[in-house]
């Protein structure tokens, strides 16, 4: 009987300590009642960096200046942190990510039997081929280059480093795609051309792009029609 007691008591106990709590909870929650502010007393606007970028975008790189001036060796050791998915030699086996090698200029899809995500798919549409320019931008940040697309790395933010890696794998196997002519648009603190092309497109290459000869610089473009011959009826000459 004692032992039925014992353990009525430790029964009635946790069961009395569950109601003061439950009681003091609530009582609490009438007495200290808490309301959101109608109007926040400090606002910090903390923008993101594809904001903060958006207000001064940046010009894309002069590659006419940047690749024979990189480092090819510091882009090998930039590539390290890619070799966990990815092989570069000729001839490699696909691995998480396809095999690199002839990737610069090739096609965004270049790896015939990988299985590409749908958003790298996509893009190609919008973005054939991995132009210097197209490689840039997804090297510094695939998820917002291609969302949607498998590649879980980060990305590159360095600028220096990113060229350095894009010179190396040019080196392998792309040699015999062409380094554009320096630029001046793009030189560090050029003024956007009137009518260029927009950012991600190289400087070579494009059909039509280059502006119309004739006329001053900056005049709009009129079609102009021919003048007309002088009219054959001149005066009669004299007999």
């Amino acid at each position: 009987m004692s032992g039925d007691l014992k353990w009525n008591k430790i029964f009635g106990a946790a069961l009395g300590t569950a109601f003061v709590i439950l009681v003091v909870k609530t009582g609490a929650e009438m007495i200290y009642e808490t309301h959101e502010p109608e109007k926040m007393g400090y606002f910090v606007n903390a923008p993101e960096e594809a904001e903060a970028g958006a207000e001064a975008p940046a010009l894309p790189a002069d590659w006419g200046t940047v690749l024979p001036a990189a480092d090819i060796a510091a882009g090998e050791a930039a590539f390290a942190r890619c070799k966990a998915c990815h092989t570069i030699n000729q001839g490699g086996a696909d691995g998480i990510g396809p095999n690199l090698f002839g990737v610069v200029g090739g096609p965004v899809t270049h790896r015939a039997g990988f299985a590409y995500s749908d958003a790298m798919i996509a893009h190609k549409a919008e973005a054939p081929n991995w132009t210097y320019d197209a490689l840039d931008e997804f090297i510094t940040s695939p998820a917002r280059d291609v969302p949607g697309t498998k590649m879980s790395f980060a990305g590159l933010r360095d600028e220096t480093t990113r060229h350095n890696l894009i010179a190396y794998l040019r080196s392998q196997g792309s040699a015999g795609y062409a380094i554009p002519a320096p630029d001046p648009a793009r030189q560090p603190g050029a003024a956007p051309a009137e009518g260029a092309a927009p950012a991600g497109a190289d400087a070579a290459v494009t059909e039509g792009a280059a502006a119309p000869a004739e006329g001053p610089a900056g005049a709009p473009t009129t079609q102009t029609t021919p003048a007309a011959p002088p009219a054959a009826t001149s005066a009669p000459a004299p007999k």
